[in-house]
C-alpha cells in the first residue's frame, strides 16, 4: 500500500488560533489541498467553511482525494442534536468524513448513557449518508484506564446497532492536537494510547492525530496497526520519506 494513503493532511487552526488574517488562512487551507493532491494523500481535513474550495480544487484536479471535516470541534461538549446538524450540514457541502470529538468530560463524570446517545445517532447519520465517521476521544484528557473503557464503548455499540460492514467505516481517533495539558505534556497520540485503543476498539478502524510530526513517528504508528494518521506535516514527513516509498 502507498505510504501516502495512510495520510490525512490537516489543517485546522482557526485564523484567531493563528494569529494570521482571513485570507491568509485561506491561502494555507488552499496549499494544503493543493499539496494532498499533489502527493495523493488519502484525505484533506480542513474546517467546514473550506470544504466547497476543497471539492473545486479536487474536481478540476479529478483527484481521489477525500475530504473530512471536524464535528463539536474542539471540545466535544456540544449537545447531540448540534453534533447532528453540523454533521449534515458538512455533509451537504461535500464532506466524505466527519471526525467528532466525543464528549469525554461526560464520560469521564460517568454519564455513559448521554455518550451511549451520542455515538448511536451520530455513527446512524453518518452511515446512512454513506460516510465514515471516526470518534476523537481525545486521549490526553484520559487515563490509561478510561482510553480502553472508551474505546470499548464505542466498539460495542457500534457492533451492537450496525452492520460488521458499517462498522469498517467507523473509527476511533485519539485526539484534536488542541487539547491542554499541563506541564507541556504530550497532547496527542502517544504510543502507548494507540496500542490500548488497537487492543480495545478493533475490529474498529483507529487513527492516530496529534503530534506525528516525523517519518519515525509515521512508521511507527503504521508498524502498530493504525489505519489512518492524521498530520499538519503531511509534506514534510511525506518527503523524508521519499515519493517513490511503498509501505
Amino acid at each position: 500500500m502507498r505510504l501516502s494513503s495512510y495520510i490525512d493532511s490537516t489543517y485546522l487552526k482557526t485564523s484567531h488560533q493563528a494569529g494570521i488574517s482571513d485570507d491568509e488562512t485561506r491561502i494555507l487551507v488552499t496549499k494544503v489541498i493543493k499539496e494532498a493532491i499533489e502527493y495523493r494523500f488519502k484525505l484533506v481535513m480542513i474546517r467546514a467553511e473550506f470544504i466547497p474550495l476543497a471539492k473545486q480544487r479536487i474536481q478540476e484536479a479529478n483527484s481521489q482525494v477525500r475530504i473530512g471535516t471536524v464535528i463539536g470541534f474542539h471540545k466535544g461538549v456540544s449537545s447531540v442534536t448540534e453534533k447532528l446538524k453540523e454533521i449534515e450540514a458538512a455533509i451537504d457541502l461535500g464532506a466524505d468524513e466527519v471526525d467528532v470529538v466525543i464528549n469525554f468530560e461526560a464520560f469521564k463524570r460517568g454519564e455513559i448513557t448521554l455518550v451511549g446517545e451520542e455515538i448511536i445517532s451520530c455513527t446512524r447519520m453518518a452511515l446512512n449518508k454513506l460516510k465514515v465517521i471516526k470518534w476523537i476521544i481525545e486521549t490526553a484528557a484520559l487515563t490509561t484506564e478510561e482510553i480502553a473503557k472508551i474505546s470499548s464503548l464505542i466498539k460495542d455499540l457500534v457492533l451492537a446497532n450496525f452492520s460488521k460492514t458499517a462498522a469498517h467505516k467507523v473509527f476511533v481517533k485519539s485526539s484534536t492536537g488542541f487539547y491542554e495539558t499541563p506541564n507541556g505534556e504530550p497532547n496527542g497520540a502517544t504510543f502507548e494510547s494507540i496500542k490500548s485503543m488497537i487492543t480495545n476498539a478493533r475490529p474498529l478502524k483507529i487513527k492516530a492525530a496529534g503530534g506525528v510530526k516525523t517519518k519515525e513517528d509515521l512508521l511507527k504508528m503504521i508498524t502498530l496497526g493504525v489505519d489512518r494518521i492524521g498530520t499538519s506535516s503531511a509534506k514534510k514527513i511525506f518527503n523524508e520519506t521519499q515519493t517513490n516509498l511503498n509501505y
